[in-house]
C-alpha cells in the first residue's frame, strides 16, 4: 500500500466523476484518493470506488492552489504521490506506471496529457480507444518514450496536470510556496525548488491522462491581477521571470510596460470586461 492520488476541486463535479471512473479502472488502483476542496462543501452522490477517499477543505479566496496541494500532501498516508488535475481522466496504466517509475528511481515524473474536444465523454463506460483517437498532444510537449523513462533537463517542463514524486522529495523542497495567490507561477517555482535539491526530472511512458474540455481564454485576462502578483514574487525569488508568454501578451495589448530583462512590471491599465469576454476562445480550441 504505497500510492496516494491527489486532486484539487472547485466546482467541476462532472469532471471529478470522470476522474473517479478512470481511477476505478486502473490496472493497479491507488491506495487512496485525497481531494482538496477549495469550496465550502464536498460534492455529494459521487460514484463508489474500490479505494478510500480522504477529503480536506482548504480556505482561501481566490483559488489557493499552492495551499491546497500542500494540505493534500500533508493528508496523504502513502509515500508515493500522484498529483492529477481534476480535469484529467487517467488512462488505465497511469497509476501503475508512475508507481513503477518511483520504485525504480526517486525523481519527478511527468506523464503525457492528451487534450479532448468538447463532447468526448458520453454517459457510458469510459472508451479509452475513442479518447486516444480524439485526444491531441499539446505542441509544446515532447514525444513521450514508448517504454520506461527519459530524462528531462528543463525543470520548467513541470505542468501541474499530471506528475508524481515521493512524499519525501515533496517536503524536502519545502512543498509549494503559499505566497503565490490565485492562478499562475506556483508550479514553476516548485519545479525550480525541486531542481535545487538535486531531484532529477523524467518523462514516463504509459502514464497518459486525458484533459477534459473547458472554456479557454487567451490572453488570460481574467487572471491578470494574480499573474502579475505571482510573476513579481517569482522574480524576487529567482531573479528571473516566469509566465513570460502571458506577460508578453499583456504588454502587446498595452496593459503593462515590461520586457524580459527588466526588473519590474508597470501596470498601465487593467483589462476591461469587454476585453475579457473577447479573449474567450471558440469551443474548437483545446489548449492555449
Amino acid at each position: 500500500m504505497t500510492v496516494s492520488v491527489l486532486t484539487l476541486v472547485r466546482g467541476r463535479r462532472e469532471q471529478l466523476v470522470n476522474l473517479l471512473h478512470g481511477l476505478a479502472s486502473q490496472t493497479l488502483p491507488p491506495d487512496e484518493l485525497v481531494i482538496a476542496y477549495m469550496q465550502p462543501r464536498p460534492h455529494q452522490g459521487l460514484p463508489k470506488v474500490p479505494f478510500p477517499i480522504c477529503t480536506r477543505y482548504v480556505e482561501g479566496d481566490p483559488m489557493p492552489l499552492a495551499r491546497a496541494r500542500n494540505q493534500a500532501a500533508a493528508a496523504a498516508r502513502y509515500e508515493k504521490l500522484i498529483f492529477l488535475d481534476v480535469d484529467c481522466i487517467p488512462s488505465p496504466t497511469l497509476v501503475e506506471s508512475y508507481r513503477q517509475a518511483l520504485d525504480d528511481e526517486d525523481g519527478l515524473y511527468l506523464g503525457e496529457v492528451l487534450y479532448l474536444p468538447a463532447g468526448s465523454i458520453d454517459s457510458g463506460p469510459l472508451d479509452y480507444t475513442r479518447l486516444d483517437r480524439l485526444g491531441q498532444v499539446h505542441p509544446a510537449r515532447p514525444q513521450i518514450p514508448d517504454s520506461g523513462t527519459r530524462a528531462e533537463p528543463d525543470p520548467g517542463s513541470l505542468w501541474g496536470l499530471s506528475f508524481a514524486l515521493s512524499r519525501e522529495s515533496y517536503h524536502r523542497a519545502g512543498g509549494m510556496d503559499e505566497a503565490y495567490r490565485g492562478y499562475g507561477g506556483e508550479e514553476t517555482d516548485f519545479a525550480w525548488r525541486l531542481a535545487r535539491t538535486g531531484l532529477p526530472f523524467f518523462w514516463v511512458a504509459k502514464a497518459r491522462a486525458y484533459h477534459q474540455h473547458h472554456r479557454l481564454f487567451a490572453p488570460p485576462y481574467q487572471h491578470f491581477k494574480h499573474i502579475l502578483l505571482n510573476a513579481r514574487h517569482f522574480h524576487r525569488q529567482w531573479g528571473r521571470w516566469c509566465m513570460e508568454y502571458w506577460l508578453g501578451q499583456f504588454r502587446d495589448a498595452g496593459l503593462i510596460d515590461w520586457h524580459e530583462n527588466a526588473a519590474r512590471i508597470e501596470i498601465l491599465r487593467y483589462p476591461t470586461q469587454e476585453e475579457i469576454a473577447m479573449a474567450e476562445l471558440p469551443p474548437t480550441a483545446l489548449y492555449c
